[in-house]
């Protein structure tokens, strides 16, 4: 069986960065989950003493808080800051912008709108910068059951699939007198979508890599699944059923962004042992 990577997979430059502050930050806390993978966290935490911690209450003055690359709500980086606390910020650049975009856009008028998931935490952050408030919407009947204004803002979170966001936008731009579309789905998002849809047309079993709760992991999945219905979201080797690989002769693997190249490098090598 062949076994091939996608063109492009794994690490993004936010989550390489904000790795790299974490590893030049030992003995301090994130506080939430630095990115969504659990065993990388674990590494930190064991290698480099960078904890835990999900309450912001319980930073005290003088003690380092890294902000987690999705950004949190602007209030709380407010007290954080007020209490003293050593923040640093690891928030990635790509969420940073959405967020200064709902604020400018929200004092400006516009009713902004946000395509994404209201429970994710960097949709929690770039909703909280709307000075004005802004609505979170997943598809086109949401945004139907919506009074909005004639000018809007549309909003979207960064790992989100381009096809699902302008069915939105071409929904709302007939429909309104200004409809202001940001390009907010970073650069990774879109290579490594665009490359997990080219291997997987040509596979006949996909292995997606990345943690249960990676929004973009999740998405490359769901692509995945649209060409190739062999597909198979795992978070490391111990997830895999070798079952999979029986009879098959192409094995495409693709990664979300927050995966390290250890655990890949991990499931290929225990899919290579199994087909030999």
């Amino acid at each position: 069986m062949k076994i091939e990577l996608a063109e492009s997979y794994g690490f993004c430059f936010g989550v390489k960065r904000a790795i790299k502050i974490a590893e030049e930050n030992k003995n301090s806390s994130t506080y939430g989950p630095l990115i969504h993978n659990s065993k990388e966290i674990a590494r930190l935490d064991e290698d480099f003493k960078v904890g835990l911690t999900e309450d912001h209450k319980t930073f005290n003055a003088g003690e380092k808080a890294i902000v987690r690359t999705h950004g949190i709500v602007k209030d709380e980086l407010k007290e954080l800051k007020a209490t003293g606390v050593d923040v640093v910020d690891a928030t990635c650049p790509f969420v940073t912008k959405p967020q200064e975009i709902a604020q400018e856009m929200s004092e400006s008028g516009y009713d902004v709108v946000i395509f994404g998931d209201e429970a994710h935490p960097e949709i929690k952050g770039v909703k909280s910068y709307a000075t004005h408030g802004a609505t979170v919407v997943t598809d086109v009947s949401d945004v139907q059951k919506l009074k909005l204004r004639e000018k809007i803002a549309l909003i979207a979170q960064t790992t989100r699939k381009v096809e699902d966001y302008l069915e939105i936008a071409n929904y709302l731009i007939p429909r309104h007198k200004e409809v202001r579309v940001f390009n907010t789905i970073c650069n990774a998002t879109f290579e490594n979508q665009e490359a997990v849809r080219k291997i997987s047309k040509k596979a006949d079993v996909m292995i997606i890599i990345g943690g249960k709760n990676s929004s973009n992991t999740k998405q490359l999945s769901s692509i995945s699944h649209d060409f190739c219905t062999n597909s198979h979201h795992i978070e490391d080797e111990n997830d895999l059923d070798y079952s999979w690989f029986k009879d098959k002769e192409f094995c495409g693997i693709s990664a979300g962004a927050s995966t390290p190249d250890w655990i890949i490098q991990n499931v290929i090598d225990s899919i290579q042992k199994s087909v030999n």
